[in-house]
């Protein structure tokens, strides 16, 4: 099964999310995209095979998108997808590709649908919790 992580090392949630795809006995092809960017084809894929759009993966926090104006309600999709091209740090993250889908993991629970969650064991993030499944999930 091959798995692919879209992943800041910077940020604790895509942290937990590699690490809990390694406990999983996978070790994931890691795409470290502030380094490497996005195409404007790939962004789109994943944005489609998750369910997203730019404005749903727009990450709001800790980033520039208010600073660009991107926020604003009335800013279109494709100001918003240009915006992520020129500054990848505005894809909020980690996204996981696996065989099972496409997923944004934040919160990091998230991972659980795409891995084989039973092999995790006692598995705990970096501040010890344990990565449990959300009741609805």
């Amino acid at each position: 099964m091959t798995i692919v992580i879209h992943h800041n090392p910077d940020c604790g949630t895509s942290r937990n999310v590699l690490a809990a795809i390694r406990a999983s006995g996978e070790e994931p092809v890691v795409i470290e995209y502030l380094k490497e960017g996005w195409t404007r084809p790939q962004l789109l894929a994943l944005f489609a095979a998750a369910g997203l759009t730019p404005r749903t993966a727009l990450r709001t926090s800790k980033s520039l998108a208010e600073e660009l104006g991107l926020t604003d309600p009335t800013v279109g999709d494709d100001t918003i997808l240009a915006a992520m091209l020129e500054h990848p740090v505005l894809v909020n993250r980690p996204i996981v590709a696996s065989p099972k889908g496409v997923r944004l993991c934040r919160p990091s629970e998230a991972v659980l649908e795409l891995i084989d969650a039973s092999r995790l064991g006692d598995f705990r993030k970096e501040d010890g919790a344990p990565l449990v499944a959300t009741p609805g999930a």
